[in-house]
């Protein structure tokens, strides 16, 4: 499956995935996505819900300023169990994006105070910027955010010169890293076999 926001280069915001929970509350409801191709270019995946994206390719596309963020997860309570997860997927330009070395490109960015993102046993191509995160705005909350890497490859991966929020944490703790997984993290061992939608419980080892 493949979701694609075309809307334009010069249009700002663009969602292509958005994993709203449904009523705002404060349990989100599980979402899993598996061989997808999503493409966009600002906050195109967003949203306030349990998710993992597996075993799928995200293509950053050209946006007509000077920067592109893949997510922006609206977790806005501090007791709520969601979060964006990115497991054994690859993140890339498309050849635009590619061709246009000025343009930086950020892996998020916290559109809530609580906003929550873990990215991990992924390809991330060298075009992201070293930093790797973004402010939402100058009020930005950077203590309560948790973002979050992990034995993640490809030369946009090295953590060296990431962020030093209070809020980013580079993992190296199995029990951390067991709390995001499909298995886990969304109960994927309880719902998904019926589906019959191919998935990976635990980490890759």
């Amino acid at each position: 499956m493949s979701i694609i926001n075309n809307a334009g280069s010069n249009v700002g915001q663009a969602v292509a995935l958005s994993t709203n929970n449904g009523e705002y509350t404060q349990h989100g409801r599980n979402q899993f996505f598996s061989y997808c191709n999503i493409y966009g270019i600002v906050d195109f995946i967003f949203g306030d819900a349990a998710i993992v994206i597996q075993n799928s390719y995200i293509g950053v596309r050209l946006q007509s300023g000077d920067q592109t963020v893949v997510t922006a997860d609206g977790r806005f309570v501090f007791s709520s169990n969601t979060a964006i997860v990115i497991h054994n997927c690859s993140i890339s330009p498309t050849p635009e994006l590619q061709g246009n070395p000025n343009v930086k490109t950020y892996l998020g960015r916290l559109w809530k105070k609580f906003s929550r993102m873990v990215i991990m046993q992924s390809y991330l191509d060298a075009f992201i910027d070293p930093q790797g995160w973004l402010k939402f705005d100058s009020s930005s909350d950077l203590a309560s955010l948790y973002y979050a890497e992990y034995d993640n490859s490809g030369n946009g991966s090295f953590t060296g010169g990431r962020v030093n929020w209070p809020g980013y944490h580079i993992l190296n703790n199995l029990d951390d890293l067991q709390n995001f997984t499909v298995e886990k993290f969304i109960s994927g061992s309880e719902w998904l076999p019926k589906s019959g939608v191919p998935f990976i419980p635990g980490l890759i080892r």
